[in-house]
């Protein structure tokens, strides 16, 4: 198995490792609930080193960009970051991913750590007539976030750049922490303030402690896979493999704020508008159960009469909510709210209605 440059402290604070996609990664440290609520009242700290950094650069770099994805970078400014899809020519996903702008030449581009490899052969497989340099830098970083209510206090303890000037989707390159040189941005995928910390990756374990050490008064604590899914599941926020995947649109779930179908041209385009205009046959729904049970991933979404509907994408108990909640793909009619869906769960049929999403309230700093 991959590891990361933190492996070893990892074990030494007697995280539980797992493999996750061929990474050798902690799935919890003490209880999934325990980090969970760590985030939601006081801060967690996450290993995110698997997680791809691809480089873009070049005199064509931002035509290029803007042609993989289905957002639009015409107007980012420097120091900015986007959140977009990116989709094959059927409209399927690719991925979805973060695009941070250094300058006009020169974009980062951070993806989901599955699909390192074979975004970066698709990205590179498109290059066709545009001026442009595509590299993997994602063995140079360590990744390290920062979630919490109480990210920022503990932070600002180990650097004199001020992290108020780091506003919702913005980094600045050279932050010096406690001598260390990082990249800092905002974007958070728990849906709590916090932010994403890319070092040079022989300082990752440093980099971790020292921020356990600076928030070991303030109920910091180091966090697993566990909570990391549930505080984003609670958030609603998409999981490649679950939410998106080659078979699954972004229309279809639900993020057509982040396409631009002014746009020129980007891949998949026809596929995609045409959905967004005609409506897509499936939605993707929250739901709440209401017999007993938890719908995992991959179980059968039926009507009143058995008919299959769709499927779960993710189901999970929600520490903050106290419910067992849901997320699946469904034919288009059942998407209001309220409606009753039934999800066979382990050969059992159990009662759902669906509910809004996402379940819980985002807290981030805008």
């Amino acid at each position: 198995m991959k590891k990361t440059p933190i492996n070893e402290l990892h074990k030494e604070l007697g995280g539980k490792l797992i493999d996750f996609g061929g990474w050798e990664l902690p799935v919890l440290y003490t209880s999934i609930i325990e980090e969970h609520n760590a985030v939601r009242e006081n801060a967690g700290l996450f290993d995110v080193s698997h997680m791809g950094e691809i480089t873009i650069k070049g005199r064509d770099a931002k035509d290029f960009v803007n042609y993989l994805i289905t957002n639009d970078i015409k107007n980012m400014k420097e120091q900015q970051i986007i959140y977009t899809p990116m989709c094959y020519q059927d409209g399927g996903t690719v991925d979805d991913l973060l695009v941070y702008k250094k300058n006009e030449q020169d974009y980062f581009l951070v993806v989901n750590a599955s699909n390192v490899l074979k975004d970066f052969k698709w990205i590179s497989d498109q290059v066709k007539d545009f001026k442009v340099t595509i590299n993997n830098v994602s063995n140079d970083y360590a990744q390290i976030a920062i979630q919490g209510p109480k990210a920022e206090m503990i932070l600002q303890k180990l650097t004199s750049t001020s992290l108020q000037q780091i506003t919702f989707f913005t980094f600045n390159e050279a932050v010096d922490i406690n001598g260390i040189k990082a990249l800092v941005s905002r974007t958070g995928y728990t849906g709590e303030d916090g932010f994403e910390i890319y070092a040079d990756a022989k300082d990752g374990s440093e980099l971790f402690s020292l921020l356990l050490h600076a928030g070991k008064d303030h109920g910091i604590l180091p966090c697993g896979l566990g909570a990391r899914d549930t505080l984003r599941f609670e958030s609603a926020l998409p999981l490649y493999g679950h939410e998106l995947t080659k078979d699954i649109t972004p229309v279809e779930a639900g993020l057509t704020y982040f396409i631009k179908p002014e746009k020129d041209k980007f891949i998949g385009k026809d596929k995609i508008v045409k959905q967004i205009e005609e409506k897509p046959k499936r939605r993707l729904v929250g739901f709440e159960m209401i017999d007993k049970g938890i719908a995992r991933s991959e179980y059968t979404v039926l009507d009143e009469e058995g008919n299959k509907i769709g499927f779960v994408t993710s189901g999970s108990f929600s520490p903050s909510l106290q419910k067992n909640l849901g997320l699946a793909l469904v034919e288009r009619s059942y998407r209001k709210r309220d409606t009753l869906i039934y999800i066979e769960v382990r050969n059992k049929i159990k009662q759902a209605k669906v509910v809004k999403k996402p379940f819980y309230k985002k807290k981030y700093k805008k």
